[in-house]
């Protein structure tokens, strides 16, 4: 069992965040005789899982969603296929869109450098002139 704070600096983030996740239902955490908040392996690695959806921007309504599904059991199966099959779409997208800002950057890097390049080449050159 690991303690809030010890899941927090695990995974590297804050306390309240662990809270907010089990406010919104998608997080539960057992408590002891004190009401301390304690989570079990399992409880970590569905918190990664959960992180890894955030990061790539799935929205907190559709995480509620999968919950709510992966606790109606087996028959919803197909429905939770779907949203991570969407959610890996948009990912998708996002990298497309984020190859192409990259090729963007690298000609205005390359521009830039051929620039900075040619000014070095043509003040050596003054010199020995």
């Amino acid at each position: 069992m690991y303690s809030i704070s010890q899941v927090a600096e695990k995974l590297n983030i804050k306390p309240h965040t662990l809270r907010y996740y089990e406010q919104e239902g998608i997080l539960e955490s057992n408590r002891n005789h004190a009401g301390v908040r304690n989570y079990t392996e399992q409880q970590v690695k569905w918190l990664r899982f959960v992180l890894k959806l955030r990061e790539t921007h799935m929205p907190v309504s559709s995480i509620q969603e999968y919950v709510k599904l992966l606790q109606e059991g087996e028959h919803t199966a197909n429905k939770r296929l779907q949203l991570l099959e969407d959610h890996r779409a948009s990912i998708q997208q996002q990298i497309r869109e984020l190859q192409d800002t990259e090729q963007m950057l690298e000609k205005k890097v390359s521009t830039y450098k051929d620039m900075i390049g040619n000014e070095v080449h043509l003040s050596i050159s003054s010199y020995i002139k």
